[in-house]
């Protein structure tokens, strides 16, 4: 049972919580301080991120020659810390590497993630599993968590409101919700064809995309997810998503933060010129 009440807020804040607004996530003022009480005072909030961080970067070589694509810098920055810094934003201090190309310079660099105010461990591949594949070693070696959780790439650049993701994910009951950007150009990737926030296909590099959200590379999954995975070398995006998507239990988080996709020399160039860094 709700009750309505009268609140004085500061003008500087009331536009804070306005700019976050944006009519279908979060649909109006009250909805935007609900939801930020909720999240204030309740523990059901996500608490692990998986980041994948085992490709070799072949798009960016000569560098990945020598320096994992997580470890590139931007901004003064590695791009895994920039990474830390949206989690640390939304108190999610657990996070999961799944290292594999050079995974003894991220190890030894990142170690325990003490030094940047996280909790690191780690999931090892010894061969290349792509992006569902350590998803599984996660459950063979006992660390997949028993509760949803983030997965993202390694090698991308994000800002966007983790919360309000985790309760559109929770309102759907479904077992995936992917994150996606706004694009000027979305013929250039995977685009998403949607009714409402129900994803219901990608559609790589289209003449004429049907939106311009494409897949940010950061998703919510539910455990059981676990279930349609299978042994050895598996990419959720084709092996896993389509099957959802078949089955109506795909949803999509459509958001206005900051995205920057750095895996070819020229989009990491940008990155580096426009990239706008984040408070851990």
């Amino acid at each position: 049972m709700k009750e309505r009440v009268t609140l004085t807020l500061d003008k500087d804040l009331i536009e804070k919580i306005d700019n976050r607004v944006d009519g279908i996530n979060i649909r109006n003022r009250s909805h935007a301080i609900e939801l930020y009480l909720t999240r204030h005072f309740k523990e059901d909030r996500i608490k692990t991120a998986v980041v994948l961080c085992g490709g070799k970067g072949t798009r960016l070589r000569p560098i990945t020659y020598e320096i994992p694509k997580v470890m590139m810098p931007v901004q003064g920055k590695m791009l895994i810390e920039h990474i830390f810094d949206l989690f640390k934003k939304h108190d999610i201090n657990n996070i999961v590497l799944c290292v594999g190309y050079l995974k003894d310079k991220i190890k030894e660099q990142i170690g325990n993630g003490f030094k940047y105010g996280v909790n690191v461990t780690y999931v090892e591949e010894d061969d290349a599993l792509g992006t569902a594949g350590p998803l599984k070693l996660m459950q063979q070696q006992g660390k997949l968590p028993t509760e949803p959780f983030i997965v993202s790439n390694g090698d991308e650049l994000k800002d966007m409101d983790l919360n309000a993701m985790y309760e559109v994910h929770k309102k759907s009951s479904n077992l995936a919700t992917i994150a996606l950007a706004a694009v000027d150009n979305p013929s250039s990737y995977g685009v998403a064809r949607l009714t409402g926030n129900k994803i219901l296909e990608f559609i790589e590099k289209p003449e004429n995309p049907p939106s311009n959200f494409i897949n940010a590379g950061l998703y919510i999954l539910d455990p059981k997810i676990i279930e349609l995975i299978p042994d050895g070398h598996s990419m959720l995006e084709k092996d896993v998503f389509p099957k959802l998507a078949k089955d109506n239990n795909l949803f999509g988080f459509p958001f206005d933060g900051q995205w920057f996709d750095t895996g070819t020399p020229e989009r990491y160039e940008k990155a580096i010129k426009e990239w706008k860094p984040l408070s851990g």
